[in-house]
């Protein structure tokens, strides 16, 4: 049987790596898990499976092949250059070793490629026909697998060049070709010999076709998911960018008025009609205080945003900078529920980064919010990565709730506008190369858990999160 052989683009691109994650739809358990997007083009990381699956198919063209040459040759008499018709074979086997060698040293190929490697499977078709009858031998029909393979695998311009390949070669093998040495026996029944070979051929055809064809299917429609996951990443994005420009707009905005109350208030205190008064001066201090959070909020958002870049780094270490973070959002918020558990073991220097803080700042006043009474923050070392777990034990994540976590205004609280918080803590987790989980958990309440590499809190790869 002449060489079935054809690739396809049939491959998704592997979800590893470098990649953005963002929030899925949940599991049976009711779990979201992170979805990774490859950093590899996916056209290139679809034609590895593509070459992949050629091999495959070659492979079942080999075996075929010399499944027919043998009963044709042994079982119906028919006289066949058996050693020219070997040779080919081997070239196909060498072929096939030779590209599997290449796949495991590429981590991306190209259309060319493709279209090579289909052409030397229509070149091995053609030389198997001229040492068996030519257009005469009923398998000439095996062109059209080359062609629908082409088709839906190709461009259109290295379609077009398989389609004229094989139409030449075909036209080649009605002049140019080794005529079938029949026995006397089967020269009257020749035209029904024919009629059974083309049955034969039509089979396989279809089966080859219906089979690998459903697999390139299935395997495009996983290139599609990814690029749209890719597309959404690059909308939700766009769609930070122009929230931080205006938050650092604004930022820049607030920096003067505020800084002008700070001034008066200071006055104020200074005052003797004031400061003969008690419950005033608490006031004006409680005034005071209020006015420097809201600095603190602004000097965070502009460092987040890349301003203030003349500001040196601050080296700290991980238990350092969790039991700061605790004590400022206790000490801003006046609240003593939050309960916090250190499991991290050997402590391990990083870079204070004021936008990681008000990240994790974010996910604890969500927490807050529908638990007032108990929130707890736990931090544990799992392998080379830090993993924040945030309890809380309110009334949980609706179903539709966990389906779309992470994406912009999704929120319970029924509020226009509301529900970007957890849209940018994922998004800055995604940059930082983590991963963010959220779960209903068994006992009641809500746990978001945060992995975050611990190359990226280094000294050395200090990266704003913002």
């Amino acid at each position: 049987m002449p060489g079935l052989g054809a690739e396809s683009k049939v491959g998704a691109p592997d979800v590893t790596g470098v990649s953005a994650v963002a929030a899925s739809p949940v599991d049976a358990t009711g779990v979201t898990t992170p979805v990774a997007v490859t950093a590899l083009p996916l056209d290139e990381t679809t034609n590895i499976k593509n070459i992949n699956l050629l091999i495959q198919l070659r492979w079942i063209a080999v075996v075929g092949q010399v499944l027919t040459i043998g009963f044709v040759h042994l079982v119906m008499g028919i006289s066949l250059p058996l050693m020219a018709m070997v040779m080919v074979l081997c070239g196909s086997v060498f072929l096939n070793v030779i590209s599997q060698e290449w796949l495991r040293q590429q981590t991306d190929a190209r259309d060319r490629e493709l279209l090579l490697l289909l052409l030397l499977d229509v070149a091995a078709l053609t030389a198997q026909l001229y040492l068996s009858g030519g257009a005469t031998n009923p398998f000439i029909s095996l062109y059209l697998l080359q062609v629908t393979l082409g088709a839906m695998l190709l461009n259109g311009r290295s379609t077009w060049v398989v389609v004229v390949v094989a139409c030449l070669c075909f036209a080649g093998l009605i002049v140019f070709h080794r005529p079938l040495d029949l026995p006397d026996a089967l020269r009257n029944d020749l035209f029904q010999l024919h009629i059974i070979g083309m049955l034969i051929c039509f089979v396989l055809d279809a089966a080859l076709i219906v089979v690998f064809m459903t697999r390139i299917a299935e395997n495009l429609r996983e290139r599609d998911e990814g690029l749209a996951a890719l597309r959404q990443q690059a909308a939700e994005e766009d769609h930070i960018v122009r929230m931080g420009l205006l938050a650092s707009g604004a930022a820049h905005e607030l920096g003067t008025p505020l800084a002008s109350l700070s001034v008066i208030l200071s006055d104020w205190r200074r005052m003797p009609e004031l400061a003969g008064n008690p419950e005033l001066m608490e006031e004006i201090s409680e005034m005071q205080a209020d006015v420097q959070r809201c600095k603190s909020i602004v000097t965070g958002i502009l460092m987040s945003a890349g301003d203030m870049r003349g500001e040196a780094p601050v080296v700290t270490t991980v238990n350092g900078f969790f039991g700061e973070l605790v004590e400022d959002w206790r000490g801003a918020r006046s609240i003593n529920t939050l309960v916090y558990e250190n499991r991290f073991g050997e402590d391990m220097p990083i870079v204070s980064d004021s936008a990681l803080k008000q990240m994790i700042f974010n996910v604890l006043d969500n927490a807050n919010e529908v638990s007032p009474l108990w929130v707890r923050l736990a931090i544990e070392r799992d392998g080379d990565s830090l993993v924040l777990k945030v309890s809380d034990m309110g009334p949980g994540f609706a179903k539709e709730m966990l389906a779309n976590f992470g994406k912009p205004y999704n929120s319970s609280k029924g509020q226009s506008g509301r529900g970007l918080g957890l849209f940018l803590v994922v998004n800055a987790v995604r940059k930082l190369g983590g991963a963010v989980v959220a779960e209903n958990r068994p006992v009641g309440g809500a746990l978001v858990m945060l992995s975050l590499p611990l190359s990226a809190l280094a000294i050395g790869a200090r990266k704003h999160v913002g």
